[in-house]
């Protein structure tokens, strides 16, 4: 079974979706959460805002675990103006289109801004593993929506060790990815370059490696094969 909600945009997030209020189908045990996934399915535009939006319910503040009824009015908006400190930016995205490393990092900068610590993870042409040998390109794939979810739980994991991390950017490339291409990026940014943002991106490589469902194959002189790793996630991790 599923159900229909009407959902309104207001602020940036009716500028950026180009519309007021749409009509959006959800399975029967949808909550939340899920509403926030199919709005960035539907506006892409959208990804970097809805998941930090504050969203009402029948004119009643909701959690994201909240469970959405048929026919409810949804609406999503940023946090009411008013003095508050400056919202921090989280940018997460699975993409077949080439980084653009520029245009990622200037969305982190910010008058406050004195430090930016980036990784950009980039595909070997030459490898080592078993014998060393030549990667014509690799194919990536990955649950998406999934992915950027945890990419957002690392974020989160990431703000609560390093209190002074101001923007945080994943973005990871699907689909073919050919030697010396960047393949992944992830940076944060901070008032100063003794706030964490070194260990904080480091942590964030690992994490992705661990637990976001990204998966490679390589192609290359010897054939095809599909690279997995070692770390087995935890129930709930």
């Amino acid at each position: 079974m599923s159900k229909r909600v009407n959902v309104l945009f207001f602020a940036n997030l009716r500028e950026k979706a180009g519309v007021r209020d749409v009509v959006i189908e959800l399975i029967d045990e949808a909550v939340i959460t899920d509403l926030r996934f199919a709005i960035a399915g539907v506006y892409p535009d959208l990804r970097d805002l809805i998941f930090s939006a504050l969203v009402a319910v029948n004119r009643e503040y909701a959690g994201d675990n909240d469970v959405v009824s048929d026919g409810a009015e949804i609406a999503f908006f940023p946090r009411v103006s008013g003095g508050s400190e400056p919202i921090k930016q989280t940018i997460c995205k699975i993409q077949a289109e080439s980084i653009d490393i520029n245009a990622s990092l200037s969305e982190l900068i910010r008058p406050t801004t004195g430090a930016l610590c980036t990784f950009l993870g980039v595909v070997r042409e030459i490898t080592e593993r078993d014998r060393q040998h030549r990667t014509e390109y690799l194919e990536y794939q990955a649950y998406r929506s999934m992915a950027e979810m945890k990419m957002r739980q690392i974020a989160q994991e990431i703000r609560e060790r390093w209190l002074d991390i101001d923007g945080i950017v994943f973005v990871q490339r699907i689909g073919r990815v050919d030697g010396g291409v960047p393949s992944v990026l992830i940076a944060c940014s901070a008032a100063h370059r003794d706030s964490g943002v070194f260990d904080a991106v480091h942590y964030g490589i690992d994490r992705l490696k661990e637990i976001v469902p990204v998966w490679k194959k390589e192609i290359g002189i010897y054939g095809e094969e599909w690279i997995e790793g070692d770390y087995q996630p935890a129930p709930g991790e």
